[in-house]
Protein backbone atom coordinates (compact mmCIF):
# COMPACT_ATOMS: atom_id res chain seq x y z
CA UNK A 1 0.00 0.00 0.00
CA UNK A 2 1.17 3.39 -1.03
CA UNK A 3 1.82 6.24 1.63
CA UNK A 4 -1.52 8.13 0.30
CA UNK A 5 -3.33 5.21 0.21
CA UNK A 6 -2.16 4.59 3.72
CA UNK A 7 -2.70 8.21 4.88
CA UNK A 8 -6.36 7.38 3.02
CA UNK A 9 -7.33 4.97 4.87
CA UNK A 10 -6.28 6.36 8.41
CA UNK A 11 -8.35 9.26 7.73
CA UNK A 12 -11.51 6.46 7.91
CA UNK A 13 -10.74 5.20 11.11
CA UNK A 14 -11.73 5.51 14.71
CA UNK A 15 -8.28 5.87 15.33
CA UNK A 16 -6.98 8.55 18.03
CA UNK A 17 -4.41 11.11 17.06
CA UNK A 18 -1.98 9.19 18.68
CA UNK A 19 -2.89 6.22 17.55
CA UNK A 20 -2.88 7.40 13.77
CA UNK A 21 0.82 8.97 14.51
CA UNK A 22 1.89 5.24 15.78
CA UNK A 23 0.38 3.73 12.84
CA UNK A 24 2.15 5.64 10.52
CA UNK A 25 5.55 4.96 12.79
CA UNK A 26 4.67 1.22 11.79
CA UNK A 27 4.52 1.82 8.51
CA UNK A 28 7.64 3.82 7.91
CA UNK A 29 9.95 1.79 10.39
CA UNK A 30 8.77 -2.06 9.97
CA UNK A 31 6.32 -2.59 7.19
CA UNK A 32 2.99 -1.31 5.52
CA UNK A 33 1.37 -5.00 6.25
CA UNK A 34 1.71 -4.82 9.93
CA UNK A 35 0.47 -1.07 10.06
CA UNK A 36 -2.44 -2.22 8.70
CA UNK A 37 -2.77 -4.91 11.04
CA UNK A 38 -2.11 -2.51 14.00
CA UNK A 39 -5.17 -0.63 12.22
CA UNK A 40 -7.47 -3.04 12.43
CA UNK A 41 -6.74 -4.65 15.66
CA UNK A 42 -7.08 -1.40 17.07
CA UNK A 43 -10.48 -0.54 15.39
CA UNK A 44 -12.00 -3.97 16.72
CA UNK A 45 -10.88 -3.16 19.83
CA UNK A 46 -12.42 0.46 19.80
CA UNK A 47 -15.69 -1.42 18.34
CA UNK A 48 -15.47 -3.95 20.94
CA UNK A 49 -15.54 -0.99 23.28
CA UNK A 50 -18.41 0.35 21.92
CA UNK A 51 -20.61 -2.41 22.00
CA UNK A 52 -20.37 -3.01 25.52
CA UNK A 53 -21.65 0.39 27.22
CA UNK A 54 -25.07 -0.89 28.19
CA UNK A 55 -25.91 0.14 32.01
CA UNK A 56 -26.68 -2.73 33.89
CA UNK A 57 -30.47 -2.76 34.91
CA UNK A 58 -29.79 -2.62 38.31
CA UNK A 59 -26.56 -1.29 40.25
CA UNK A 60 -24.01 -3.41 41.87
CA UNK A 61 -24.22 -4.03 45.51
CA UNK A 62 -23.28 -0.84 47.26
CA UNK A 63 -22.90 0.19 50.96
CA UNK A 64 -24.16 3.87 52.57
CA UNK A 65 -22.53 5.06 55.56
CA UNK A 66 -24.81 8.45 57.25
CA UNK A 67 -27.49 8.35 54.81
CA UNK A 68 -29.32 10.55 56.99
CA UNK A 69 -26.38 13.27 56.22
CA UNK A 70 -26.82 12.63 52.56
CA UNK A 71 -28.97 13.94 49.74
CA UNK A 72 -30.37 12.70 47.00
CA UNK A 73 -28.72 14.45 44.13
CA UNK A 74 -25.29 11.89 45.80
CA UNK A 75 -27.35 9.12 46.78
CA UNK A 76 -28.41 9.41 42.51
CA UNK A 77 -24.91 9.84 41.20
CA UNK A 78 -23.78 6.53 43.28
CA UNK A 79 -26.95 4.45 41.62
CA UNK A 80 -25.61 5.94 38.25
CA UNK A 81 -22.26 4.67 39.02
CA UNK A 82 -23.21 1.62 40.10
CA UNK A 83 -24.99 0.45 36.98
CA UNK A 84 -21.94 1.35 34.88
CA UNK A 85 -20.94 -1.97 33.01
CA UNK A 86 -17.94 -2.19 34.18
CA UNK A 87 -18.96 -2.08 37.81
CA UNK A 88 -18.14 -4.14 40.34
CA UNK A 89 -19.03 -2.64 43.85
CA UNK A 90 -19.87 0.76 45.63
CA UNK A 91 -19.83 2.17 48.71
CA UNK A 92 -20.34 6.13 50.12
CA UNK A 93 -19.40 7.86 53.02
CA UNK A 94 -21.01 10.23 55.01
CA UNK A 95 -19.66 13.36 54.13
CA UNK A 96 -20.98 12.55 50.36
CA UNK A 97 -22.44 15.04 48.27
CA UNK A 98 -22.73 15.57 44.70
CA UNK A 99 -19.87 16.47 42.45
CA UNK A 100 -18.96 15.56 38.85
CA UNK A 101 -19.62 12.29 37.57
CA UNK A 102 -18.82 10.76 41.00
CA UNK A 103 -19.93 12.21 44.59
CA UNK A 104 -17.69 13.19 46.41
CA UNK A 105 -17.32 10.87 49.27
CA UNK A 106 -18.00 7.47 46.59
CA UNK A 107 -16.00 4.80 46.25
CA UNK A 108 -15.98 2.55 43.23
CA UNK A 109 -14.81 -0.78 42.41
CA UNK A 110 -14.41 -1.45 38.38
CA UNK A 111 -13.23 -4.15 36.67
CA UNK A 112 -9.70 -3.37 34.96
CA UNK A 113 -10.83 0.17 33.72
CA UNK A 114 -9.85 3.43 35.35
CA UNK A 115 -12.50 6.38 35.12
CA UNK A 116 -10.84 9.94 35.34
CA UNK A 117 -13.69 11.38 36.82
CA UNK A 118 -14.16 8.89 39.31
CA UNK A 119 -10.97 9.62 40.46
CA UNK A 120 -11.93 13.41 40.08
CA UNK A 121 -9.98 16.77 38.58
CA UNK A 122 -7.83 17.56 41.23
CA UNK A 123 -5.88 14.26 41.29
CA UNK A 124 -4.21 12.77 44.60
CA UNK A 125 -5.68 15.77 46.83
CA UNK A 126 -4.60 15.38 50.43
CA UNK A 127 -3.93 15.33 53.72
CA UNK A 128 -0.49 16.13 55.57
CA UNK A 129 -0.08 16.51 59.13
CA UNK A 130 3.31 17.26 61.04
CA UNK A 131 3.57 16.95 64.89
CA UNK A 132 6.01 18.95 66.47
CA UNK A 133 7.29 17.86 70.31
CA UNK A 134 6.15 21.87 71.22
CA UNK A 135 2.97 22.01 73.55
CA UNK A 136 -0.30 23.51 71.77
CA UNK A 137 -0.67 26.26 74.24
CA UNK A 138 1.18 29.08 72.67
CA UNK A 139 -1.67 28.51 70.10
CA UNK A 140 -4.16 30.19 72.94
CA UNK A 141 -1.97 33.22 73.33
CA UNK A 142 -2.51 35.70 70.45
CA UNK A 143 -0.50 38.35 72.36
CA UNK A 144 3.00 36.39 72.53
CA UNK A 145 5.76 36.53 70.47
CA UNK A 146 5.65 33.13 69.82
CA UNK A 147 2.44 33.04 68.28
CA UNK A 148 3.38 35.83 66.01
CA UNK A 149 6.48 33.95 65.21
CA UNK A 150 4.01 31.27 63.69
CA UNK A 151 1.25 33.40 62.06
CA UNK A 152 4.44 35.18 60.28
CA UNK A 153 6.06 31.66 59.00
CA UNK A 154 2.42 30.58 57.64
CA UNK A 155 1.71 33.49 55.84
CA UNK A 156 5.46 33.57 54.69
CA UNK A 157 5.90 30.32 53.35
CA UNK A 158 2.68 29.38 51.73
CA UNK A 159 1.45 30.62 48.29
CA UNK A 160 -2.70 30.26 47.72
CA UNK A 161 -4.64 31.08 44.39
CA UNK A 162 -5.93 30.04 40.98
CA UNK A 163 -4.09 30.64 37.97
CA UNK A 164 -1.49 33.21 38.37
CA UNK A 165 -1.81 34.22 41.97
CA UNK A 166 -1.33 30.47 43.11
CA UNK A 167 2.44 30.43 41.52
CA UNK A 168 5.62 31.57 42.21
CA UNK A 169 8.71 32.29 40.10
CA UNK A 170 10.24 28.49 39.57
CA UNK A 171 13.20 28.97 42.09
CA UNK A 172 11.82 25.84 44.31
CA UNK A 173 13.92 22.68 43.88
CA UNK A 174 12.58 19.05 44.35
CA UNK A 175 13.02 15.84 42.59
CA UNK A 176 10.24 15.33 41.17
CA UNK A 177 10.98 18.41 38.62
CA UNK A 178 13.58 16.41 37.30
CA UNK A 179 12.74 16.01 33.94
CA UNK A 180 13.24 12.48 33.34
CA UNK A 181 9.99 12.06 35.52
CA UNK A 182 8.04 14.33 32.70
CA UNK A 183 8.72 12.48 29.39
CA UNK A 184 6.31 10.40 29.04
CA UNK A 185 3.73 11.78 26.57
CA UNK A 186 3.14 15.53 25.14
CA UNK A 187 1.14 16.33 27.43
CA UNK A 188 2.96 15.30 30.47
CA UNK A 189 5.87 17.30 28.74
CA UNK A 190 4.04 20.29 28.78
CA UNK A 191 2.75 20.07 31.96
CA UNK A 192 6.63 20.41 33.56
CA UNK A 193 6.60 24.40 33.31
CA UNK A 194 3.41 24.04 35.36
CA UNK A 195 4.83 22.28 38.09
CA UNK A 196 7.61 23.89 38.29
CA UNK A 197 5.90 27.55 39.17
CA UNK A 198 3.16 25.52 41.17
CA UNK A 199 5.60 23.40 43.26
CA UNK A 200 4.23 23.75 46.89
CA UNK A 201 1.61 25.76 46.39
CA UNK A 202 -2.28 25.20 47.25
CA UNK A 203 -5.24 25.82 45.29
CA UNK A 204 -8.46 27.90 46.10
CA UNK A 205 -12.10 26.22 47.49
CA UNK A 206 -11.50 24.11 50.80
CA UNK A 207 -7.35 24.19 50.53
CA UNK A 208 -5.45 25.04 53.45
CA UNK A 209 -2.40 25.16 55.84
CA UNK A 210 -3.18 25.78 59.77
CA UNK A 211 -1.83 25.68 63.14
CA UNK A 212 -3.75 23.56 65.70
CA UNK A 213 -3.51 21.48 68.80
CA UNK A 214 -3.19 17.85 68.43
CA UNK A 215 -4.44 15.96 71.29
CA UNK A 216 -3.23 12.11 71.78
CA UNK A 217 -4.97 10.44 74.97
CA UNK A 218 -3.99 6.67 74.58
CA UNK A 219 -0.08 6.07 74.98
CA UNK A 220 -0.68 2.82 72.88
CA UNK A 221 -0.93 4.76 69.70
CA UNK A 222 1.15 4.38 66.65
CA UNK A 223 2.59 7.29 66.29
CA UNK A 224 4.48 6.38 69.74
CA UNK A 225 3.60 9.61 71.08
CA UNK A 226 3.05 10.36 74.77
CA UNK A 227 -0.27 11.29 75.90
CA UNK A 228 -0.45 15.15 75.68
CA UNK A 229 -1.95 18.36 74.00
CA UNK A 230 0.98 18.66 70.54
CA UNK A 231 1.76 21.47 68.43
CA UNK A 232 1.08 20.37 64.97
CA UNK A 233 0.72 22.08 61.37
CA UNK A 234 -2.25 20.48 59.01
CA UNK A 235 -2.08 20.90 55.26
CA UNK A 236 -4.81 19.96 52.55
CA UNK A 237 -4.06 20.44 48.66
CA UNK A 238 -3.42 18.84 45.61
CA UNK A 239 -1.71 18.13 42.59
CA UNK A 240 -2.63 21.86 41.47
CA UNK A 241 -3.18 22.49 37.70
CA UNK A 242 -1.14 19.36 36.85
CA UNK A 243 -3.88 17.25 37.72
CA UNK A 244 -6.46 19.12 36.79
CA UNK A 245 -4.97 19.18 32.90
CA UNK A 246 -4.05 15.77 33.24
CA UNK A 247 -8.25 15.20 34.36
CA UNK A 248 -9.63 17.22 31.67
CA UNK A 249 -7.54 15.46 28.77
CA UNK A 250 -8.09 11.81 29.71
CA UNK A 251 -11.77 12.35 30.34
CA UNK A 252 -12.24 14.40 26.82
CA UNK A 253 -10.67 11.43 25.26
CA UNK A 254 -12.61 8.61 27.57
CA UNK A 255 -15.56 10.62 26.36
CA UNK A 256 -14.75 11.04 22.78
CA UNK A 257 -13.88 7.16 22.67
CA UNK A 258 -17.72 5.86 23.60
CA UNK A 259 -20.41 8.72 22.12
CA UNK A 260 -22.71 5.83 22.61
CA UNK A 261 -22.37 5.96 26.72
CA UNK A 262 -25.73 7.00 28.38
CA UNK A 263 -25.95 11.07 28.39
CA UNK A 264 -26.58 10.76 32.15
CA UNK A 265 -22.99 9.67 32.89
CA UNK A 266 -20.66 10.55 29.90
CA UNK A 267 -18.48 12.19 32.40
CA UNK A 268 -17.73 8.73 34.07
CA UNK A 269 -16.51 7.39 30.75
CA UNK A 270 -13.83 5.02 31.07
CA UNK A 271 -10.70 4.18 29.68
CA UNK A 272 -9.17 0.27 29.67
CA UNK A 273 -6.03 -0.72 31.10
CA UNK A 274 -4.97 -2.59 28.93
CA UNK A 275 -5.42 0.29 26.13
CA UNK A 276 -2.71 2.42 25.69
CA UNK A 277 -4.98 5.77 26.38
CA UNK A 278 -5.73 3.68 29.82
CA UNK A 279 -2.14 2.68 30.53
CA UNK A 280 -1.21 6.29 29.77
CA UNK A 281 -3.91 8.27 32.05
CA UNK A 282 -2.73 5.35 35.03
CA UNK A 283 1.09 6.64 34.36
CA UNK A 284 -0.23 10.51 34.87
CA UNK A 285 -2.27 10.12 37.85
CA UNK A 286 0.58 8.33 39.54
CA UNK A 287 3.13 10.98 38.85
CA UNK A 288 0.62 13.83 39.33
CA UNK A 289 0.06 12.20 43.06
CA UNK A 290 3.98 12.24 43.74
CA UNK A 291 4.01 15.47 42.05
CA UNK A 292 1.00 16.23 45.17
CA UNK A 293 2.90 14.71 47.81
CA UNK A 294 6.06 17.13 46.81
CA UNK A 295 3.77 19.76 47.86
CA UNK A 296 2.82 19.31 50.93
CA UNK A 297 6.16 18.19 52.21
CA UNK A 298 7.68 22.01 50.87
CA UNK A 299 5.04 23.53 52.48
CA UNK A 300 5.67 21.52 55.65
CA UNK A 301 9.41 22.05 55.20
CA UNK A 302 9.81 25.62 54.42
CA UNK A 303 7.50 26.30 57.67
CA UNK A 304 9.20 23.97 59.79
CA UNK A 305 12.74 25.85 58.58
CA UNK A 306 11.50 29.10 59.55
CA UNK A 307 10.97 28.17 62.63
CA UNK A 308 13.83 25.71 63.64
CA UNK A 309 11.61 23.38 64.31
CA UNK A 310 11.90 19.39 63.82
CA UNK A 311 9.16 17.04 63.26
CA UNK A 312 8.55 13.87 65.61
CA UNK A 313 5.63 12.37 63.47
CA UNK A 314 4.20 12.83 60.05
CA UNK A 315 0.79 11.27 58.82
CA UNK A 316 -0.05 11.78 55.10
CA UNK A 317 -2.71 10.39 53.29
CA UNK A 318 -4.84 11.13 50.01
CA UNK A 319 -7.88 10.71 48.12
CA UNK A 320 -9.62 11.55 44.61
CA UNK A 321 -7.23 8.60 43.71
CA UNK A 322 -7.38 5.19 42.07
CA UNK A 323 -5.43 1.79 43.47
CA UNK A 324 -5.56 -1.65 42.15
CA UNK A 325 -6.57 -3.73 45.01
CA UNK A 326 -8.05 -6.94 45.77
CA UNK A 327 -11.42 -6.69 47.58
CA UNK A 328 -13.91 -9.95 48.29
CA UNK A 329 -17.44 -10.27 46.22
CA UNK A 330 -19.56 -13.24 47.49
CA UNK A 331 -16.65 -14.63 49.52
CA UNK A 332 -14.44 -14.99 46.47
CA UNK A 333 -11.53 -12.07 46.06
CA UNK A 334 -10.43 -10.57 42.76
CA UNK A 335 -8.51 -7.77 41.62
CA UNK A 336 -9.99 -4.25 40.90
CA UNK A 337 -9.63 -0.80 40.84
CA UNK A 338 -11.10 1.39 43.58
CA UNK A 339 -11.35 4.58 42.76
CA UNK A 340 -12.49 7.06 46.22
CA UNK A 341 -13.49 10.35 45.24
CA UNK A 342 -13.17 12.47 48.04
CA UNK A 343 -12.96 8.82 50.24
CA UNK A 344 -9.81 8.05 52.41
CA UNK A 345 -8.02 4.49 52.36
CA UNK A 346 -8.81 3.21 55.80
CA UNK A 347 -7.58 -0.63 55.26
CA UNK A 348 -6.19 -2.51 58.56
CA UNK A 349 -3.45 -0.29 60.15
CA UNK A 350 -4.10 2.42 57.80
CA UNK A 351 -3.82 6.22 59.21
CA UNK A 352 -5.03 9.01 57.95
CA UNK A 353 -6.80 12.48 58.80
CA UNK A 354 -10.57 13.48 58.95
CA UNK A 355 -10.40 17.55 59.41
CA UNK A 356 -13.30 19.21 60.01
CA UNK A 357 -13.66 22.85 59.10
CA UNK A 358 -11.53 25.59 59.53
CA UNK A 359 -13.15 25.98 63.32
CA UNK A 360 -13.90 22.17 64.15
CA UNK A 361 -11.86 19.93 65.63
CA UNK A 362 -10.67 16.91 62.85
CA UNK A 363 -9.84 13.64 63.69
CA UNK A 364 -6.23 11.16 63.50
CA UNK A 365 -7.79 8.08 62.60
CA UNK A 366 -6.66 4.34 61.91
CA UNK A 367 -8.16 2.24 59.79
CA UNK A 368 -10.50 -1.27 60.42
CA UNK A 369 -10.30 -2.62 57.44
CA UNK A 370 -14.21 -2.59 56.57
CA UNK A 371 -14.63 -4.89 53.38
CA UNK A 372 -18.14 -3.76 52.94
CA UNK A 373 -17.04 0.32 52.37
CA UNK A 374 -13.95 -1.04 49.87
CA UNK A 375 -11.58 -0.15 53.17
CA UNK A 376 -12.36 3.15 52.57
CA UNK A 377 -13.56 6.05 55.07
CA UNK A 378 -14.49 9.32 54.78
CA UNK A 379 -12.27 12.32 53.64
CA UNK A 380 -13.81 14.87 55.78
CA UNK A 381 -17.15 16.51 57.28
CA UNK A 382 -18.79 17.43 53.39
CA UNK A 383 -20.41 20.34 52.57
CA UNK A 384 -24.28 20.59 52.92
CA UNK A 385 -24.58 23.67 51.24
CA UNK A 386 -23.16 24.74 47.86
CA UNK A 387 -21.01 27.59 47.74
CA UNK A 388 -23.89 29.61 46.08
CA UNK A 389 -26.27 28.65 48.95
CA UNK A 390 -23.56 29.55 51.85
CA UNK A 391 -22.60 33.04 50.77
CA UNK A 392 -26.25 33.96 50.70
CA UNK A 393 -27.30 32.43 53.84
CA UNK A 394 -24.00 33.04 56.24
CA UNK A 395 -23.64 36.30 57.32
CA UNK A 396 -20.21 38.04 57.72
CA UNK A 397 -21.29 38.58 61.39
CA UNK A 398 -22.26 34.50 61.97
CA UNK A 399 -19.24 33.49 60.37
CA UNK A 400 -16.79 35.82 62.75
CA UNK A 401 -18.59 34.74 65.54
CA UNK A 402 -18.21 31.13 65.06
CA UNK A 403 -14.67 32.00 64.60
CA UNK A 404 -14.35 33.80 67.64
CA UNK A 405 -16.35 31.18 69.89
CA UNK A 406 -13.66 28.30 68.84
CA UNK A 407 -10.71 30.21 69.51
CA UNK A 408 -10.21 30.43 65.32
CA UNK A 409 -7.63 32.89 63.42
CA UNK A 410 -8.24 32.89 59.68
CA UNK A 411 -6.69 34.49 57.12
CA UNK A 412 -8.16 34.84 54.13
CA UNK A 413 -10.95 32.28 53.25
CA UNK A 414 -14.62 33.50 52.59
CA UNK A 415 -18.28 32.89 53.19
CA UNK A 416 -18.44 29.74 51.08
CA UNK A 417 -15.70 27.82 53.66
CA UNK A 418 -17.73 29.02 56.41
CA UNK A 419 -18.08 25.89 59.13
CA UNK A 420 -22.24 26.25 58.73
CA UNK A 421 -21.53 25.16 55.08
CA UNK A 422 -20.31 21.72 56.55
CA UNK A 423 -22.22 18.53 58.28
CA UNK A 424 -21.11 18.46 61.69
CA UNK A 425 -18.15 16.60 61.78
CA UNK A 426 -18.96 14.88 64.91
CA UNK A 427 -22.06 13.59 63.29
CA UNK A 428 -20.25 12.02 60.62
CA UNK A 429 -17.35 10.82 62.63
CA UNK A 430 -19.99 9.03 64.93
CA UNK A 431 -21.62 7.61 61.33
CA UNK A 432 -18.38 5.62 60.18
CA UNK A 433 -16.87 3.91 63.89
CA UNK A 434 -17.25 0.70 62.31
CA UNK A 435 -14.64 1.94 59.55
CA UNK A 436 -11.93 3.77 61.48
CA UNK A 437 -10.35 4.17 65.10
CA UNK A 438 -10.16 7.63 66.37
CA UNK A 439 -6.20 7.91 67.78
CA UNK A 440 -6.44 11.68 68.02
CA UNK A 441 -7.72 15.01 67.95
CA UNK A 442 -6.81 18.09 66.09
CA UNK A 443 -8.11 21.28 66.65
CA UNK A 444 -7.66 24.46 64.12
CA UNK A 445 -5.91 27.49 65.50
CA UNK A 446 -4.44 29.72 63.03
CA UNK A 447 -5.89 28.66 59.61
CA UNK A 448 -4.62 30.09 56.31
CA UNK A 449 -6.64 29.52 53.22
CA UNK A 450 -6.89 31.61 49.73
CA UNK A 451 -8.06 35.17 50.13
CA UNK A 452 -12.16 35.93 49.09
CA UNK A 453 -11.11 38.01 45.83
CA UNK A 454 -9.09 35.10 44.95
CA UNK A 455 -11.46 32.52 46.07
CA UNK A 456 -14.67 34.11 44.10
CA UNK A 457 -12.54 34.71 40.97
CA UNK A 458 -11.44 30.83 41.36
CA UNK A 459 -14.84 29.60 40.84
CA UNK A 460 -15.17 30.56 37.41
CA UNK A 461 -11.56 29.56 36.39
CA UNK A 462 -11.50 25.75 37.08
CA UNK A 463 -12.82 22.98 39.07
CA UNK A 464 -9.58 22.05 40.53
CA UNK A 465 -9.98 25.13 42.22
CA UNK A 466 -13.38 25.03 43.67
CA UNK A 467 -12.84 22.07 46.07
CA UNK A 468 -13.68 19.21 43.79
CA UNK A 469 -11.49 17.07 46.00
Amino acid sequence: MKPQDFFKLLETTLLTKKEKGKAWHIYKNDSPSRAIDFVHITEERIRNLRQNLALKEEPVPYQVWGSEYIDKGAIDQMIAAARLPIAVAGSLMPDAHPGYGLPIGGVLATDNAVIPYAVGVDIACRMMLSVYPLSSQVLRQPHLAEYQFLTSALIDNTIFGAGPMGTHQGHIEHPILDEDNWRSTSLIRSLRLTAIHQIGTSGTGNHFVEWGELEIEDSSNPLNLAPGSYLALLSHSGSRGVGYKIAEYYTQLAMSLMPELDHSIQHLAWLPLDSEAGQEYWEAMQLAGRFASANHHIIHERIAQALGLKSVAVIENHHNFAWREIIQINGVEREVIVHRKGATPAGTGVLGIIPGTMADTGFVVMGKGCMKSLNSASHGSGRQMSRAVAIQTITPQQHADYLSQNNVTVIGGGLDEAPQAYKPIQKVIEAQLDLVEILGKFQPRIVRMAPAEKRNRGLTVAKEEIGET
